[in-house]
């Protein structure tokens, strides 16, 4: 690679400048960040520390970025769910390639309005579905395709959230609503709508959902509670969901375990206890989790089937202890399990031995999920580079995972009822 291929950050939250931009502390030759915009003042002056960006190429806002002539070769979209098609149909305008935080929109007229944008300009627009890019799912694509258990008849898949992610993100967080961004099978679950597609290897053609808010509200709110963790509540004690549990003294998650990035480094720009525990005191994440405003579901499961026969079921849920995603696929001639939590597929072939498959090697101990974080900018860094547009993930390919998990949120919402993506 001659020379490096420049990103404007547009957003420059917890995806975008802490979980793609690194790849250039690793990649510099690969990867060079150019500008950027937010409208905190403490994420730009990250931002300037950490990649070196002047001043003058830090804006205030996304339309003041957007305003300027064309300042590097991608925009890197990472604002908040309902303002990634303007920002895109925008950039694209300028002449830049989209690299497009997920979902796209929860307006399908918007995916459809962005599709028309990309093949008009003939730019790269690239969603960031980042499961695909994964060792783990490349190995189980792989076994499916070689046919290492037969005709694929049935696909089982798992999304555990983790108590203190749902509590972090869905209930105190930024996508505690959905008509402010987008509804949860969306935005935490476009991932495995794309992923369940990707395996079966044919269009879905009918879906239906069950789901709910169930827990995470007020009748369920024990006698005491406070409307803040640190305003002496009466039943701190004995509660998983306590924000100083989360953010300050839980070894895995929080800031007493080493814990600077996420979810800490969301709650206070470079936290400390002292900045996290004023954070908690003043902000939305100190909030007890029965007294918060969320409308978003705490669980939900889908039923898929395709076109090719295979049926599917997708289960999201909230109330586990660590957040991972599991799947199991059965065949005509054996099955295969596996757990991105320690990266082992598992091969039955029937009336044989099992096989173990490690997917763990060079995964990538700094890359998010599972090490898709970065195979994603590695992909989309080199298909830039030498002048392509089609990626592992095409953005049809990403709309027909909002189709699914757009048609599941309508099913849910009429009591389950099955919907033919025909007809959507």
């Amino acid at each position: 690679m001659s020379k490096p291929v420049t990103f404007a950050i547009c957003g420059c939250g917890d995806r975008g400048l802490d979980s793609y931009a690194p790849y250039q502390e690793l990649h510099p030759q690969e990867m060079k960040i150019t500008a950027g915009a937010d409208i905190r003042p403490e994420r730009l002056a990250l931002l300037q520390k950490r990649y070196g960006v002047p001043p003058e190429m830090c804006f205030a806002s996304d339309e003041e970025l957007l305003a300027q002539p064309r300042l590097a070769d991608v925009m890197l979209v990472s604002t908040l769910d309902r303002r990634h098609v303007a920002n895109a149909l925008a950039a694209l305008d300028k002449g830049y390639h989209i690299l497009l935080e997920k979902p796209i929109s929860p307006d399908l007229d918007e995916c459809r309005a962005l599709q028309k944008k990309a093949r008009e300009t003939g730019r790269a627009v690239v969603v960031c579905h980042v499961l695909r890019y994964t060792r783990f799912y490349a190995a189980l694509k792989d076994l499916l395709d070689r046919g290492a258990v037969g005709k694929v008849e049935t696909i089982d898949a798992v999304e555990h959230v983790a108590y203190w992610h749902q509590a972090h993100s869905f209930v105190r967080g930024n996508w505690r609503r959905w008509e402010e961004t987008s509804p949860m099978i969306l935005q935490k679950s476009c991932h495995d709508m794309d992923i369940l597609r990707w395996l079966a290897g044919e269009p879905c053609l009918r879906v239906q959902s069950f789901g709910s808010l169930d827990y995470f509200t007020a009748d369920n709110a024990p006698a005491g509670a406070a409307p803040r963790c640190l305003d002496g509540c009466a039943c701190k004690d004995g509660c998983p969901y306590d924000a100083e549990k989360i953010y300050i003294t839980d070894p895995r998650t929080g800031i007493r375990g080493g814990g600077k990035d996420w979810p800490c480094g969301v709650v206070a720009s470079e936290p400390d206890e002292e900045k996290l525990r004023e954070a908690l005191r003043t902000g939305p994440y100190g909030r007890c989790v029965f007294h918060c405003d969320n409308d978003v579901v705490d669980h939900q499961t889908v039923n898929l089937e395709f076109a090719n026969h295979i049926h599917a079921t997708f289960t999201m849920t909230a109330f586990t202890q660590s957040c991972h995603r599991t799947i199991k696929v059965t065949g005509a001639l054996g099955e295969v399990e596996g757990d991105m939590a320690d990266g082992l597929l598992r091969l039955r072939p029937f009336g044989q031995p099992e096989q173990a498959i490690d997917t763990r090697e060079g995964a990538g101990t700094r890359s998010g999920h599972g090490g898709g974080d970065f195979g994603l900018m590695e992909h989309f860094c080199r298909l830039i580079a030498r002048g392509g547009t089609e990626a592992l993930t095409g953005l049809d390919a990403s709309v027909e995972s909002h189709v699914m998990a757009l048609a599941a949120e309508a099913s849910r919402l009429d009591g389950g009822r099955t919907i033919a993506l025909a007809d959507f």
